[in-house]
């Protein structure tokens, strides 16, 4: 019986991981346990680049993720599924921080996205391999339709 799974999405990437989500709640679902779904916002504020974003730039990516990450759990899931999702946003980079929320919450799977598809060639994303390749925990991959 798992305890949880994670879902990791972009909220970048518009409705494009609705898939994603709706089939995390399935195979938690599958094993009454509990859905993570998380996002990571870049964390600018160490490097150079910081120094060209107002102070409170981080604290607005992070509402709007949060915003965005809400919007998108509630267009996938019916209201008494979301009732139950842990809603949660990191900051950093994507794959460590899906990588550490699992080894925190003891997930025993991690559900991602694959890229889109581009002609015939059939993608993981950098953030989506990495993952695959360090999780202590079976990996998910959805592909788009």
């Amino acid at each position: 019986m798992s305890t949880s799974v994670l879902c990791a999405v972009d909220v970048s990437n518009g409705d494009d991981d609705l898939p994603v989500i709706r089939r995390a709640a399935q195979l938690a679902a599958l094993d009454g346990a509990q859905l993570d779904v998380i996002a990571v916002v870049p964390d600018f504020g160490m490097s150079q680049v910081g120094s060209f974003f107002e102070k409170d730039h981080h604290e607005k990516l992070e509402e709007e993720a949060k915003t965005h990450l809400h919007a998108l759990i509630t267009k996938a899931l019916d209201a008494d599924q979301n009732a139950k999702v842990r809603h949660v946003v990191a900051t950093g980079r994507a794959y460590e921080e899906v990588l550490k929320l699992a080894n925190t919450t003891g997930a025993s799977l991690i559900v991602v996205g694959a890229q889109k598809a581009e002609l015939s060639d059939y993608l993981l994303g950098p953030n989506a391999a990495r993952v695959v390749r360090h999780a202590k925990c079976s990996v998910y991959v959805v592909r788009p339709t």
